[in-house]
């Protein structure tokens, strides 16, 4: 892409078809896209857009909570070591259906500032139980990580987030 070469002159030097070749500068430009999207810089804003996700969660609001969603976010969440201790989900209607579940009436949302962004830790019954990371592009929420592994929260100092 950046030296506009066309892909049937890439194709002998990597061994594929020029289609194959096609196919894998996409994996490679969404791969690219997804390791390091360029976030919103406005704090207050990033929060607003992860507060409105959350509300309109605990609302039930599928609409809003689509809304607020690009349409290919994905969430990773870490729930610790073993069997499915790491799961993505992809797509605005599968992060909105999970969505609910975070923004419960048991489970107190507590903003946060993860990893220089906007976010959020999750408690049930005044035991943090998930943190939460959000990259924000354009207004709407492009990825989310979810660490919910509770050998790994309880070596975090979450004492900024406490009441």
């Amino acid at each position: 892409d950046v030296f506009a070469v066309p892909f049937d002159r890439i194709a002998p030097i990597v061994e594929r078809s020029t289609e194959a070749t096609r196919k894998l500068a996409s994996r490679a430009r969404r791969r690219i896209q997804d390791a390091a999207p360029n976030p919103d810089t406005d704090l207050a804003a990033q929060q607003a857009v992860v507060d409105a996700f959350f509300a309109a969660g605990r609302a039930g609001d599928l609409d809003r909570l689509v809304a607020v969603l690009d349409p290919d976010v994905s969430l990773r969440g870490d729930f610790g070591p073993g069997p499915g201790g790491l799961r993505t989900v992809r797509g605005a209607a599968a992060v909105a259906g999970l969505a609910r579940g975070y923004a419960a009436p048991e489970r107190e949302v507590r903003r946060a500032v993860v990893n220089g962004a906007a976010g959020a830790v999750i408690f049930v019954a005044d035991q943090a139980s998930v943190v939460m990371g959000f990259v924000v592009r354009d207004g709407r929420i492009v990825a989310i990580d979810a660490l919910a592994d509770p050998e790994r929260i309880a070596r975090i100092d979450l004492s900024a987030v406490t009441a």
